[in-house]
């Protein structure tokens, strides 16, 4: 009886017969008994018996969790009996980007091959809605992130908590604001948005704040070239004209004053924490080097220096 025992406990700590990293699934309602038999089946396990004899004897096969369990060469039947009990499931990845559009947002959720699709018959309004924040414009109202999933989890639960976290984010860097915040947290996304859109420099992000947040309380224009781009939508094919920056939209900060109706992008947290601290600066305008880099000002006579310098490339030295 003791060598039987010891025997069926060395099937227990014997590594299951994997080739390479693997996973398991678990459906709702499987049994020890029927997953030991599956991977008996699949050449992965030599003794199902033993495996079920030795789980009835150390208490281990009384209750499994239904889900994918990553297995790798060396795993034991004990090991992953503990971890089915545990419901140690396996994780996935998936990334909400910064910068994105709600579209592309969605495009990203929709692509992934562990996510289940439950939102491509939904407009915008109908999502909010499902989300619980009907009238809510979706664009910028969720947190960049990486975002650890299980297997057949759907679009709207990470959106949910996407959304979660952008409202906590919020309220952390509202409490923390400077004196030279904006006047509403709906007012400070729509700001980081364009923040977003306008540099990817860390060191830059509080001047470009500082610049729009300036020409905002002079009542200019904020004239930003990624709100012209956002409001064409599918019109715009990748090269801005005069034209496009003439033609009116609601987003279009050169024909319209003040701030987009809308973000028009998914705002990083340190877009967020630029526009809730902007720089102490009195500069009113920037132009792009063209190296990524941007060139502050507070004139426009300095302005058009610069960008005959690094734009229209007329200056024989630039001077900054």
């Amino acid at each position: 009886m003791a060598g039987t025992l010891a025997w069926i406990g060395q099937q227990a700590e014997t590594p299951l017969n994997l080739a390479a990293k693997d996973s398991i699934d678990v459906l709702p309602g499987d049994t020890l008994a029927t997953v030991v038999q599956r991977l008996a089946d699949a050449g992965q396990l030599e003794h199902p018996l033993a495996i079920r004899v030795w789980a009835r004897l150390t208490g281990r096969g009384n209750r499994i969790i239904a889900g994918e369990y990553g297995v790798a060469p060396g795993t034991t039947a004990a090991g992953l009996l503990s971890d089915l009990a545990a419901g140690r499931v396996r994780q996935h990845a998936v990334r909400v980007p910064e910068g994105a559009r709600f579209r592309d947002l969605l495009t990203t959720l929709w692509a992934s091959p562990v996510l289940t699709a439950t939102l491509r018959d939904r407009n915008e309004a109908d999502i909010m809605a499902a989300l619980g924040y009907p009238g809510l414009p979706a664009e910028g109202s969720f947190l960049p992130d990486t975002y650890f999933v299980t297997r057949g989890q759907s679009d709207l639960d990470v959106l949910r908590r996407s959304r979660a976290a952008m409202q906590t984010q919020l309220t952390t860097l509202w409490q923390a604001r400077g004196p030279g915040a904006p006047a509403s947290m709906s007012q400070a996304v729509t700001l980081a948005s364009l923040v977003e859109k306008e540099t990817a420099r860390p060191d830059e992000r509080p001047l470009v704040a500082a610049v729009l947040l300036n020409r905002l309380r002079l009542g200019m224009p904020l004239q930003i070239d990624s709100t012209v781009i956002y409001g064409l939508g599918t019109q715009f094919d990748g090269n801005l004209t005069r034209r496009d920056l003439l033609t009116p939209t609601p987003h279009n900060t050169y024909t319209q004053r003040g701030l987009p109706p809308t973000p028009i992008a998914l705002p990083s947290v340190a877009s967020l924490q630029a526009v809730m601290n902007p720089a102490t600066v009195d500069y009113l305008y920037f132009v792009g080097r063209g190296d990524g880099s941007h060139v502050f000002s507070r004139t426009l006579a300095e302005h058009n220096q610069a960008v005959d310098c690094y734009q229209r490339r007329q200056a024989q030295r630039c001077t900054s």
